[in-house]
């Protein structure tokens, strides 16, 4: 008796294995593997679309792959950066600060 995969992501090859441009369908399975492909390809591209989505580059007949991953970066926000402390000060280092108790 062999146990099937709880999804079908499992053996998923993920984008770094696609060709540097991609047709929607090998995208869709990349992304969310192969039972939701068609749904992705269908309802989720022209909403993605709308938001920035490389477009299908009429000489390769596909999208750019790294320009999808670039696009998906941005979506999860990856790409906003993280933001620092800001300094609280110079540092003397060596010098303490005097108690402001006193007794």
């Amino acid at each position: 008796m062999t146990r099937q995969p709880a999804n079908d992501n499992e053996h998923a090859v993920g984008l770094n294995a696609l060709p540097l441009f991609a047709t929607d369908h090998q995208l869709a399975v990349a992304i969310v593997g192969k039972s939701r492909a068609s749904m992705w390809v269908k309802t989720v591209i022209p909403q993605l679309e709308r938001k920035g989505f490389p477009r299908i580059d009429p000489l390769h007949d596909g999208r750019p792959v790294p320009l999808v991953k670039k696009f998906y970066d941005g979506y999860f926000g990856i790409t906003a950066g993280f933001s620092v402390a800001a300094s609280d000060g110079e540092e003397r280092l060596g010098e303490w600060k005097k108690s402001r108790r006193r007794g």
